[in-house]
């Protein structure tokens, strides 16, 4: 056959391109079904591994997360040469040319380097794990995943940030050990502190036999005084992750028990912002 004053052999061009088709259809068939299932015995293996060596839920599911995501951008690399080697592409060369490719961009990828260092040092020193809420590079949130570049903070509206680890510097980790429940409420100055102490004591005890608190609640006494009101406060452990559930409950017992013996909290004090040149 000649097109164009090109010649072509039908037969010989269909015995190419055949084969080299039902290649790539069978290696497409094979990334699908491998994909899901390295992970889900990434998964069994993890699960396994938490039961066995007592790993706690968060380090389990962090390693998790970060072998899935290893797993699969070795799978997506083996597919690819897998690829070039269906179309009889030499592999060697490209390897050598990438290599030096990926020294020259080394030089002006300094940031992603050091991503990669400083994700490897998160995870080795646990400093942050999945469902830790964490307060660190300007974020306040609860951790969603840990990986070697980046990691996923979820803000507490629903925000989810992606946070390059080289700045993520400085963590403040509130999930690790027993966490602290603390309630101010304030008096009037003409009202007896004494009294309102004794009244603070016999809601403490009514939560001493909760689950929640760990350690007290107790009433600890004055605060500090404002300008119209004196503080007092009240401090208990609890479980961590309760404390504002633990504090929501303390603060409306607080205000009914205040109600009934008379003892008002003062209203917030209203400043006018008056215009000069009005």
């Amino acid at each position: 056959m000649d097109i164009f004053g090109i010649s072509f052999d039908l037969n010989n061009l269909l015995s190419v391109i055949v084969p080299a088709l039902l290649r790539i259809v069978l290696l497409i068939l094979l990334f699908i079904i491998l994909n899901p299932i390295g992970k889900k015995l990434i998964e069994k293996i993890m699960h396994k591994a938490g039961e066995n060596q007592k790993i706690s839920p968060s380090r389990s599911k962090t390693l998790e997360k970060l072998l899935i995501n290893v797993f699969s951008y070795g799978l997506i690399f083996a597919f690819i040469l897998m690829l070039f080697a269906v179309f009889h592409i030499p592999i060697g060369p490209l390897l050598a040319g990438a290599g030096i490719v990926g020294l020259a961009i080394g030089f002006g990828a300094q940031g992603l380097v050091s991503d990669v260092v400083t994700g490897f040092f998160i995870l080795l020193e646990r400093q942050l794990e999945i469902d830790d809420y964490v307060t660190t590079a300007g974020y306040d949130g609860v951790v969603e995943e840990v990986g070697l570049r980046t990691s996923k903070i979820r803000s507490f509206d629903g925000t989810l940030n992606f946070v390059p680890n080289r700045y993520i510097e400085g963590v403040a980790n509130h999930s690790r050990g027993n966490m602290r429940a603390l309630v101010d409420i304030s008096i009037r100055y003409d009202h007896n502190i004494d009294k309102a102490i004794a009244i603070l004591e016999n809601v403490c005890a009514e939560f001493k036999d909760d689950e929640r608190f760990k350690e007290g609640p107790d009433a600890i006494g004055v605060q500090g005084f404002g300008s119209s009101d004196v503080v007092l406060r009240v401090v208990g452990q609890t479980e961590n992750g309760l404390q504002w559930e633990c504090e929501r409950a303390m603060r409306k017992q607080i205000k009914e028990a205040f109600d009934e013996a008379g003892i008002e909290t003062p209203f917030p004090q209203t400043v006018s912002i008056r215009n000069e040149d009005a």
